[in-house]
């Protein structure tokens, strides 16, 4: 079993992100479960939502305490809250941030981690540039699938499809696509499916493709 814990704020699609990376799940052929933690129902509160998927039906429903990858989606919770808990020692981590790894203050959390497996994605302004709104979870799942080789681009778009249309649809596809091109371009085609075999994982992301 894969399991993958989502934190963000309220507002920021963070539950809606643990849905559809089920359901590309899903129409990848696999079974999945996906389900959300509130702190406080409030727009700006912190927010956790889980994502488990598996080749065999799933029967667990507890929170994700010790999860596969972390995709986090607002970097004020790095200092908040201890977004790192748990996590597997060769776990995945898609921070939404438009600086390095380094410059985030976050070394003594990773310490020991390798940092192959560490990227930072600018979701918020990539989704600024396809959307015209701050809501970054699409274009961090696409990041996610070319970092883990779990779910395809095609799955994410095509779960994306099952709840937005039209121009919303078509920029958050291309948001995906976006982010997904410019991490897989480090990753190369040698990750495979992280639920079949942990890979080497994928070089640190390249902050000068990001902005381009």
């Amino acid at each position: 079993m894969f399991q993958t814990r989502f934190h963000g704020r309220g507002g920021q699609g963070v539950v809606t992100a643990a849905e559809l990376l089920s359901v590309a799940a899903f129409r990848a052929g696999r079974h999945a479960q996906a389900f959300p933690s509130f702190g406080s129902e409030r727009t700006g509160a912190p927010v956790v939502s889980y994502c488990r998927i598996d080749d065999r039906p799933i029967r667990s429903r507890e929170p994700v305490v010790v999860p596969d990858a972390l995709i986090i989606q607002d970097t004020t919770l790095l200092q908040q809250t201890d977004v790192f808990a748990g996590l597997a020692d060769d776990g995945y981590i898609v921070i939404n941030s438009t600086r390095d790894v380094p410059e985030l203050g976050i070394g003594e959390m990773l310490a020991g981690r390798d940092p192959a497996r560490v990227i930072t994605v600018p979701a918020t302004r990539i989704a600024m540039q396809h959307l015209g709104r701050p809501l970054p979870n699409l274009v961090l799942l696409g990041a996610f699938a070319a970092l883990t080789g779990l779910v395809g681009l095609v799955d994410v778009q095509a779960a994306a499809g099952e709840r937005f249309q039209g121009a919303v649809l078509e920029g958050n596809c291309a948001a995906a696509r976006q982010a997904y091109d410019v991490v897989k371009a480090h990753v190369g085609e040698g990750v495979g499916d992280a639920m079949a075999a942990v890979s080497a994982g994928a070089p640190v992301f390249d902050r000068k493709d990001a902005d381009a």
